[in-house]
């Protein structure tokens, strides 16, 4: 890849969600780190339906410096991943940085990226060698996550990194052509395939604020994760069905063995009991597995779209933007994004 030039344009992708406490901060060291790199940029600010003072302050950040700063307001909570699709769609540069409105990556690590980009790499991911401030059943949760998907997924999955990235246009682009509803960006990415290098790097503790991914988010984000770039779980449920089979299989031949050639058969109640219990569980289990995956058929079927804009700031400053975004840009008018 050719060195970039002053003409490229760098888009930074930063998901909003109740971050009154920390977005000016993050904006004026984003902005920093920017300045310092050289290149033309857009930071594309995505408020995620916030409910605290997020979408005021980001109107301020907008107003003070229009010639980089675009916001996208969402008519309601879509989720993170939903916020980090709409920069996605939205972002015209040559290359797109997704990163946290938390601090927690740190910007300076965009430079170090970008020389990835430069030798030819069309994605670099962050990859996490340190999580600070972060509780230790919370750090072995994601070890175990990341190293289970790797395991049962098709493609091999890089491990301990999360959506802070360097994308290169092509990228972009062929997630732009995703339609799927139940987004995990950075197994997509990884999906693409392309040219891809880890950038290691010490996550720091949030600057302010408290964090979007409760124990229950996480474990959705972990099953979306898993069903969406695995079929082992329904491999496993034949494999345990087949099983289940051949046990119950061997218990006929043992009870009829034991009624026809001894005097002793079983004549209570316990054995059938244990027997319906355990296997009416295994049902249930495989029961489940199947229905998460007829549930995100279901999803795909309505065809709805994965977000919703109520307006968008700022676009109107960015030159020979006027089809790049599959006509969802307007300024202060309801849009719908379309996939």
């Amino acid at each position: 890849m050719d060195q970039p030039s002053s003409g490229q344009l760098l888009s930074v992708i930063v998901p909003c969600y109740n971050e009154q406490e920390v977005i000016a901060t993050t904006h004026k060291r984003l902005s920093g780190v920017l300045k310092l790199i050289g290149m033309r940029y857009e930071i594309i600010y995505v408020d995620d339906g916030s409910s605290d003072q997020t979408e005021s302050i980001l109107r301020n950040l907008q107003k003070n410096d229009p010639t980089h700063v675009r916001l996208i307001l969402f008519a309601r909570n879509f989720g993170h991943q939903m916020a980090v699709s709409a920069g996605i769609d939205h972002a015209a540069g040559d290359a797109v940085v997704l990163i946290d409105a938390d601090l927690q990556d740190p910007p300076e690590v965009i430079e170090h990226m970008l020389a990835r980009w430069r030798e030819g790499y069309q994605v670099a991911y962050g990859q996490r060698t340190d999580r600070q401030g972060e509780s230790i059943f919370k750090l072995w949760t994601a070890k175990l996550f990341y190293r289970m998907l790797n395991t049962m997924s098709e493609i091999p999955m890089p491990l301990d990194t999360g959506d802070f990235r360097l994308m290169d246009r092509s990228v972009v682009d062929a997630l732009k052509a995703m339609p799927e509803r139940d987004r995990y960006i950075r197994g997509m990415v990884t999906w693409t395939g392309f040219k891809q290098i880890a950038v290691p790097y010490k996550r720091a503790a949030r600057a302010a604020g408290e964090s979007k991914y409760p124990l229950r988010k996480m474990i959705r984000f972990a099953v979306v994760g898993m069903l969406s770039f695995s079929r082992a779980p329904l491999h496993m449920v034949s494999t345990l069905g087949f099983g289940c089979a051949a046990l119950s299989f061997v218990a006929i031949i043992y009870a009829l063995a034991m009624r026809l050639f001894t005097e002793q058969w079983i004549s209570g109640w316990t054995l059938l009991f244990i027997a319906v219990v355990f296997f009416g569980g295994i049902q249930l289990i495989c029961l489940g597995i199947v229905g998460e995956y007829v549930g995100r058929i279901y999803a795909e079927v309505k065809r709805r779209p994965i977000y919703l804009v109520r307006e968008c700031v700022g676009f109107q400053h960015a030159a020979g933007r006027s089809d790049v975004h599959r006509g969802v840009v307007k300024e202060s008018v309801d849009v719908i994004a379309e996939r």
